[in-house]
């Protein structure tokens, strides 16, 4: 019985050593992996607009989620990452939405990546369904394979991957650089969309280009040193931003043609005719085979992130309990990477668009409820104790800490806005069946109050964590206010020409009606904003929340060097 107790749950789990620089190609493996995507965005934006928005992104946004990311996961290295922050943070429920977010975009992501392999292998060898399908199947086995070795050996394959797609960059960039022959900032928009609509078009890009740094995290437990986690991100950071902005400039000055940029279509432009149009046809063979491994990269890097946040969850109560089970030979969540493979399989029957629309609006919420996070967790745990500790902590002051937190909320709440009615609704759909699953499992397995009742108490009434009456009152709430805010800034945006474009693009339905969709958004976030208020209202009387209590720094996962520093300094 005990032997059976120590293969569940994230004490099971077998630490690796994974040095800095592991960490480092983890993280670029999880975030960028190469420039590919930013195609997309040249002809959208323009080459001028595009080039400084890989200037701007790195500074207003990219910075400030790598130094929250490196602030949290330094006071709370913990598995399981975003979902632990918010939940010592702001509580289970809020905790569990982050949670559920994070993990299911990360999911749908891994589909993502194989459906993008498999259509640059079609590039060069043409393959009928069946062939397609065993070949992306073939993929989810070997790379599921790895990551059931250990994240000592997902690390180790990121390295490599990540070295050959930073070489071939490289080689675009010099290439790009010694053939420049026209201006790569003209015209600076795109004059057809106008300022607004070349912004708008690919801010969500950018935000989708810079996000996952939070996603290293979620395999901290399993990290000798998980310090070295927020001295990977202060690193990759800057790599990351390079290698987005010098390879594109290269590429627009030497072979032009911003207009025919995209990563489809028989004469789309992309980084690989740059060494094709002044290397070679087998430059640009060889740079095709680089653009397979970024994609496989990223998935390889995604399975590990992805598979440790229902285990997590489950080991707190608040998911199946099956899915906390570790093997006992490799001490990793086997049963978890497992069933993410069967759901990937089952998600790549699904095209590209579909995948990245069911993905892009819980990754916003997510990243508005770490800003949160990071403020409350300030009281939680005091940054004179972290000083202490010699942890890593946003810099300069409160300055610092409102200019890192402000910047990526406004910047996520802009996206929610500019990404399409059709994307914004869907966004309600997985805040609907976030809440729900939230209330189910946690009156089915109970939650943390199942193991510290003290510490986690129950409401005798509702059977939820003291305070969630509250917490899904606002949550209810602000889920109308966006809607209704919605309603005047997307008819505001898309209202010139909405209409005629829900209809050519779906041709029926309810994303077909361009107007019905603001009118859902208008009624729909006036009924949430009241009932939700209601719920917050009777929550504050009957069901108030726990009082902001300091608590000392679990020094369990900081790592051995920190704490004898810390013993020694006492």
């Amino acid at each position: 019985m005990q032997q059976e107790k120590h293969l569940e749950g994230v004490g099971a789990l077998k630490r690796r050593h994974v040095g800095v620089w592991g960490v480092v190609f983890m993280i670029y493996c999880l975030v960028a992996a190469g420039a590919f995507g930013i195609e997309e965005m040249i002809p959208i934006s323009g080459p001028g607009l595009t080039l400084l928005m890989l200037v701007l992104f790195p500074i207003f946004w990219a910075l400030p989620i790598s130094e929250m990311v490196a602030e949290l996961g330094a006071v709370l290295p913990s598995e399981g990452g975003a979902y632990v922050w918010t939940r010592d943070a702001l509580g289970e429920m809020w905790g569990w939405q982050v949670g559920f977010w994070g993990t299911i975009s990360t999911w749908l992501q891994q589909a993502m990546y194989v459906v993008l392999v498999v259509g640059y292998v079609e590039k060069f060898w043409h393959m009928s369904p069946m062939t397609a399908t065993i070949l992306k199947v073939a993929m989810i086995v070997i790379f599921s394979a790895v990551n059931l070795m250990g994240i000592k050996e997902v690390s180790s394959l990121s390295t490599i991957f990540s070295l050959l797609v930073i070489v071939g960059f490289a080689a675009v960039m010099i290439v790009g650089f010694a053939n420049w022959n026209t201006s790569p900032i003209e015209p600076f928009y795109n004059e057809e969309e106008g300022v607004v609509g070349s912004l708008g078009g690919s801010i969500c890009i950018a935000i989708w280009m810079y996000s996952g740094y939070e996603c290293m995290s979620n395999v901290a437990g399993e990290l000798e040193n998980p310090q070295a986690i927020p001295k990977g991100l202060i690193i990759a950071m800057p790599i990351i931003a390079l290698s987005y902005l010098l390879p594109t400039m290269a590429g627009l000055a030497s072979v032009g043609n911003w207009e025919l940029w995209n990563t489809e279509g028989e004469n789309a432009i992309g980084y690989m005719d740059v060494l094709i149009q002044f290397v070679g046809p087998a430059a640009g063979m060889g740079f095709l085979i680089i653009a397979i491994l970024s994609n496989c990269s990223i998935f390889n890097a995604y399975i590990a992130s992805g598979s440790r946040g229902f285990f997590v969850m489950a080991d707190d109560h608040l998911f199946p309990r099956f899915l906390c089970r570790v093997s006992k030979k490799r001490g990793v969540p086997a049963l978890s990477i497992i069933i993410m493979a069967v759901f990937t399989i089952f998600l790549c029957k699904f095209d590209f668009v579909t995948l990245a629309m069911a993905t892009t609006p819980p990754m916003l919420y997510l990243y508005m409820c770490l800003a949160v996070a990071v403020h409350r967790l300030r009281k939680v745990y005091p940054l004179e104790e972290r000083k202490k500790l010699g942890l890593y902590y946003i810099p300069f002051g409160k300055a610092g800490l409102y200019a890192m937190t402000i910047c990526p909320f406004i910047i996520a709440g802009i996206a929610l806005y500019v990404n399409g009615t059709d994307y914004f609704i869907s966004g309600f759909l997985m805040l609907a069946i976030s809440l729900v699953g939230y209330l189910i499992c946690k009156w089915v397995y109970g939650g943390m109050a199942k193991e510290d009742p003290i510490g986690h108490p129950l409401n005798p009434k509702t059977k939820l964590a003291q305070g969630d009456t509250v917490y899904i009152g606002a949550y209810v709430a602000l889920a109308g206010f966006v809607a209704l805010l919605g309603s005047v800034l997307l008819k505001w945006y898309e209202g010139s020409w909405g209409e005629e474009y829900y209809l050519e693009e779906y041709g029926s339905g309810f994303f077909s009606d361009f107007w019905g969709m603001i009118n859902w958004c208008r009624i729909g976030g006036i009924v949430l904003l009241v009932v939700g208020l209601v719920i917050f209202f009777i929550g504050r009387k009957k069901d108030p929340t726990l009082p902001i209590r300091q608590q000392p720094i679990p020094t369990e996962g900081l790592g051995v060097s920190l704490k004898k520093e810390f013993r020694d300094k006492a």
